[in-house]
Formats: structure tokens, C-alpha cells, sequence
């Protein structure tokens, strides 16, 4: 029988404030996760819903038995990205046929992570050298920058192209059309309240005080200037829990998803586990590999039972998280307790959540997540240590995550061993 990690930190609910933190930075992140559930979703070629769906049962799942005291499971960027490329010349998205098929791909998916577990495969995960890992939390913090400066201008920029193509679809949108300074104001306005709101954050996050005020910002700024477009909002929230739904495991449907599932399995194993990996040297946590794949195996197996795409270790919410002050797993627990009843009796209100506001929220997210400590400890052990850094980060905002992570491992490997040649001449 897996472990139950979570039972590690029951002690820790007998300091006080504890679980107020953990409750709190749950409702933040299921604040949060509206919008982006549904825009990964789409991302994904699956109907909106599903990508809410992601964030909840495999979000749960995935706390009680993984080992990150901090990292948030479900949708994320480039696994919504990777299953559209992987399963639309399968199927039609978004149909019924491309539905089974993807939650299909989840149970699969979630059967390889925990044979790696039991496997003991994550003793070499847990041998990534930590300048990789620094390497590639700045590079998601680019990438997570990069996929909201749309959101942030309010111009319409493709999402999921890289850093280079936005600027260059930034500058066009600039030329071609007027900017949009209330948008612009609108986002600043957040990010300061964040920033002001820093110093009380222990008795209420700000992220969550920002989404508040900043609706209510916008509000006043469409009341005060009738005549400007109003502001993007999440649309409508479809049903609150995610129905049943099981895996279609005939022989036919099996031999279509061997590549998508190998691939996929790759890709999230990858990024959960650089992300457990940062997070835990980022608060000083133990990190056990193998029970990490085990949670992520068992929160995508689950996950496929209710209506849950494939799902990873997510950047974005495991900042949000982080910023917002949890100290255990049970903030991810109530993130995804908090969703379901956010859906189911203030689904209405979300309509009044304007995008600018959270992508305000991931931007100060993306800043936090660069530790300029790490960076110059890094350059100070030498090349050894920060060409693989660069290395890592580069291909982190240019290629897909785990050839990055390759990259960088490789490029560690090699110059230690020419380091080492140097050092010790024959």
C-alpha cells in the first residue's frame, strides 16, 4: 500500500494559524484556477469544464500521497499544449470520440508514473543537479511572464508560442492597433495592492484581497468610461462536480495512444518533478522522487475516473500557493474542496473576475519564483555550475521542458567531467 504523506504534517496543525494559512491560500488558489482551468482546457482541445475538472480530484489525489508539501496538481500549460498536438490528428477536439480518448491517455499516463515509483526510478530524478533545477524554475518564471502578456496589454496574442514570437506579436499589435491603458491600469492596480497588502499578508493573503478589489476596480473604471470596451471576464461556469467517467481500454484504442501515452508520461513526470524539486529547495523541504510519481501516478488514474485530462504539477498555481502563505498539503486539499464550491453556489459572481486581474496575480507569481540568491551562488561555483544553469533556462523558453531539463543534465555532466580533466591533469 502507498505511504500517506499527508499524515507527516498532522503534528503541524498544533501550531496556531496553520491551518487559517492552508484554508486561505486554498481559497486563493481556487480563485485563481477559474480562468486558467478553462483557458487550459482549451488549450488542450477539451470543453472548458474539463480543465476545472483537472484541478479537482487529481489536485487532492495528489497531495494526500505525493511528497511536495507544496506543489499544486492539475492543468498546466505545456501539457494542455503537448495533448492538443499529440491527440487532435486522433480525433475531432472537443468531441466525444477525442473526450474518451484523453481520459483515456490520464489512466495511462497515471500507470507508467506509478510503476516509476514502485521502480524506484526516482532515485535518479532525485540526482538532478540543483543548478538545472534553478535553471529551470527561472525559465518557467519566463514562460508563465510570457503566457499573460496578451492578458496583461489586452491585446489578442496567440497563446503557447515562445518569448521571441510574443514580442514580435507584441510590437505588430502595438503598430497595428490602439493600446489599451485601462487594461494596463487595471493590472498595475493589482500588483500594487499585492505589494502593499505584503506586510499583513499573515492574517489575509493579498493575492486574494487584490482579485477582490481589482473586480471592483474595474467595475468603477467601466462605470466612469462607458465608451471604453469593457473588460475580458471568465465566462460562464459550467457544473460544479465532474461526472464519472472511465477509461476506454480496448485493444485498438491502446495501440493509438502507446506513442501520445509514452510522450505524455514523459513530459509530466518531468515537469512534477522539477517543480517538487524547486519548490522543496526553495522552502528547504525533503523531496522523496519515488513517492512523488506515486501521487502523480495515482492523481491521473483517479483523475481519469472524473472527467480529469491529463494532469501535472503546476507552475502557476504552485506559486500562487507558495506567495499566499501555505505550509502544508492541506492548502491544496481545500484549493480543490474550495473549487467545487465556488462552482456550485458562487459560480454567478465569476463573471465579474476580470482577466487583467489574474494575470496581474501570475505575473508577480512568475517574479517571485526567481531567487537572484540562487542565481549568484550558482555563478560564483563557476562554469560547472552555471553554464548548465544557462543551458537549462535557455532551452526551458525555447524548447520542450524535459529536453531542456536533458540539456542541462547533459551540460552538467560534461563539465564536470572536463572540470575534473582540469583539475587533475594526468
Amino acid at each position: 500500500m502507498p505511504q500517506l504523506p499527508f499524515s507527516r504534517w498532522l503534528p503541524e496543525y498544533k501550531t496556531p494559524g496553520t491551518i487559517r494559512a492552508d484554508l486561505l491560500a486554498g481559497l486563493t488558489g481556487a480563485v485563481v484556477v477559474l480562468p486558467q482551468g478553462i483557458a487550459f482546457a482549451m488549450l488542450a482541445g477539451m470543453p472548458p469544464q474539463y480543465g476545472l475538472y483537472a484541478a479537482m480530484v487529481p489536485c487532492l489525489i495528489a497531495a494526500l500521497f505525493g511528497s511536495s508539501r507544496l506543489m499544486v496538481t492539475g492543468p498546466a500549460n505545456a501539457i494542455s499544449l503537448t495533448t492538443m498536438a499529440l491527440m487532435a490528428p486522433l480525433a475531432t477536439p472537443e468531441s466525444a470520440e477525442y473526450v474518451g480518448l484523453v481520459l483515456t491517455l490520464s489512466f495511462l499516463i497515471g500507470l507508467i508514473q506509478i510503476t516509476l515509483g514502485f521502480g524506484g526510478v526516482g532515485k535518479w530524478v532525485e540526482k538532478v543537479p540543483h543548478s538545472v533545477i534553478v535553471g529551470f524554475t527561472v525559465g518557467a518564471a519566463i514562460l508563465i511572464m510570457n503566457s499573460q502578456i496578451g492578458t496583461v496589454t489586452g491585446f489578442a496574442i496567440p497563446r503557447g508560442i515562445s518569448p521571441h514570437e510574443t514580442l514580435h506579436e507584441l510590437y505588430l499589435a502595438l503598430m497595428q492597433n490602439p493600446w489599451h491603458p485601462a487594461v494596463l491600469g487595471l493590472v498595475i492596480a493589482t500588483i500594487l495592492i499585492i505589494i502593499v497588502w505584503r506586510p499583513l499578508n499573515r492574517w489575509f493573503p493579498g493575492m486574494l484581497v487584490a482579485v477582490i478589489i481589482g473586480s471592483l476596480i474595474a467595475l468603477y473604471i467601466e462605470s466612469l468610461y462607458p465608451e471604453l470596451a469593457p473588460f475580458k471576464r471568465v465566462s460562464s461556469i459550467p457544473g460544479a462536480f465532474p461526472a464519472i467517467s472511465f477509461p476506454q481500454l480496448e485493444m485498438n484504442t491502446l495501440n493509438q495512444l502507446f506513442g501520445p501515452t509514452l510522450i505524455m508520461a514523459l513530459l509530466a513526470s518531468t515537469e512534477a518533478m522539477a517543480i517538487a524539486r524547486a519548490i522543496a529547495l526553495k522552502t528547504k523541504d525533503t523531496f522523496n522522487a519515488n513517492q512523488e510519481f506515486i501521487g502523480q501516478g495515482l492523481a491521473n488514474i483517479a483523475g481519469s475516473f472524473f472527467s480529469a485530462y491529463p494532469a501535472s504539477g503546476s507552475f502557476n498555481r504552485t506559486g500562487v500557493n507558495l506567495s499566499a502563505g501555505a505550509k502544508t498539503p492541506l492548502s491544496a486539499i481545500s484549493a480543490a474542496l474550495f473549487l467545487m464550491v465556488i462552482l456550485a453556489f458562487v459560480g454567478p459572481l465569476a463573471k465579474y473576475l476580470p482577466y487583467p486581474v489574474i494575470g496581474a496575480l501570475l505575473l508577480v507569481v512568475a517574479w517571485n519564483l526567481i531567487d537572484p540568491k540562487e542565481i549568484r551562488k550558482e555563478f560564483r561555483h563557476g562554469a560547472k555550475e552555471w553554464l548548465p544553469m544557462v543551458i537549462t533556462f535557455i532551452g526551458t523558453i525555447t524548447i520542450s521542458l524535459e529536453w531542456a531539463i536533458l540539456a542541462g543534465i547533459f551540460t552538467s555532466l560534461l563539465s564536470h567531467h572536463l572540470f575534473k580533466a582540469k583539475t587533475h591533469p594526468k
